[in-house]
């Protein structure tokens, strides 16, 4: 009778034992191991939100000049704080009902320079004002855009008809704003009719107001 032998293990039985070996031997490792990772999970999810990151509103379409804000116009994304410009705005709600003094691109950070109010004036020589004008011609409006320099020019039918020169009331004016791309009128306006808006000094600020409502105001393009 032969003698019996037990069943030599097989490969993956070898590899089981051996790792339960390891196991055993480093168990306090390993526990050691698994309480820090559970404390770093405690301690990441008792962290507040990452102040690297902050909200930034943009455009959620491409949105013209003039235009009446919506929150359907708008949508506020995460951006890293670095990289967020000054003068942007973090909430949908406080620039919805304002009205767009320059085109928007699709994706573009909505910036306080972009609305019609004082924020057209950042960076305007101290004490520049904005002033509404309606020009003699309201089919220059189409022309004008945000950022052109025109002349305006008084053109007075006696004076013409005397041939005097025209009263140039302000030179190299810009233009902050126009009532062009749907807009009919400034806002707060109850008038109706070609609005530009243009940034002036107080002496010319005070002719052109003045001056606004004589139907005998004249825009030139110039070089700007």
């Amino acid at each position: 009778m032969l003698p019996f032998s037990a069943p030599r293990p097989g490969p993956g039985s070898s590899l089981m034992m051996r790792l339960r070996r390891l196991v055993v031997r480093r168990r306090r490792l390993l526990a050691a191991l698994l309480c820090c990772a559970a404390a770093g999970t405690a301690v990441q999810a008792l962290l507040p939100p990452d102040p690297g990151e902050v909200s930034l509103v943009v455009a959620a379409a491409d949105l013209p000049a003039g235009a009446l804000l919506t929150a359907q116009d708008l949508r506020a994304v995460p951006a890293a704080s670095a990289a967020v410009p000054p003068g942007s705005f973090a909430a949908v709600d406080a620039v919805t009902g304002r009205r767009l003094a320059t085109p928007l691109k699709q994706g573009s950070p909505l910036m306080q320079t972009s609305l019609v109010g004082t924020g057209l004036l950042t960076g305007a020589p101290p004490g520049t004002v904005a002033v509404s004008v309606r020009p003699a011609d309201p089919a220059i409006v189409q022309l004008l855009s945000p950022g052109q320099l025109v002349d305006v020019v008084l053109g007075s039918p006696d004076a013409e008809q005397a041939g005097g020169a025209p009263a140039v009331l302000a030179a190299d004016a810009p233009v902050l704003w126009t009532g062009s791309d749907g807009a009919s009128s400034w806002p707060g306006s109850q008038e109706s009719g070609a609005v530009v808006v243009l940034a002036a000094l107080p002496d010319q600020a005070a002719a052109l107001a003045a001056s606004s409502g004589s139907g005998n105001l004249h825009l030139i393009l110039t070089g700007g």
